[in-house]
């Protein structure tokens, strides 16, 4: 359960970081009050998810779903590059995701 709970922390992660964006740095009203929504609901999702995971486990996974989504993202509806060396950065940081799911002992 911990584990859905920490999905759903990072996709609300995702939600703020193109919620920002759209702000133009918090001028326009609507993007902001997602942004400040998503980002509380992230870190209380993030902070239910760590009663039973490792702090670093979770913490990592968290940060490393809304990295990867926003850059998925920016790519796909923001029109950002996708170039060769981003999306190998962007498949390690999902590998690294993977072993530590892997690696967690709950």
């Amino acid at each position: 359960m911990a584990w859905i709970v920490l999905v759903f922390a990072g996709l609300l992660e995702i939600v703020w970081a193109v919620a920002m964006k759209q702000s133009h740095g918090f001028t326009r009203l609507v993007p902001s009050i997602v942004t400040i929504a998503a980002m509380i609901g992230s870190v209380v999702l993030l902070a239910l998810a760590m009663r039973t995971l490792p702090l670093g486990t979770a913490y990592t996974v968290w940060t490393g779903i809304g990295a990867v989504g926003a850059f998925l993202v920016g790519i796909m509806v923001l029109g950002e590059g996708a170039g060769a060396l981003r999306l190998a950065a962007a498949t390690l940081i999902v590998a690294g995701l993977v072993l530590m799911k892997v690696a967690s002992p709950e």
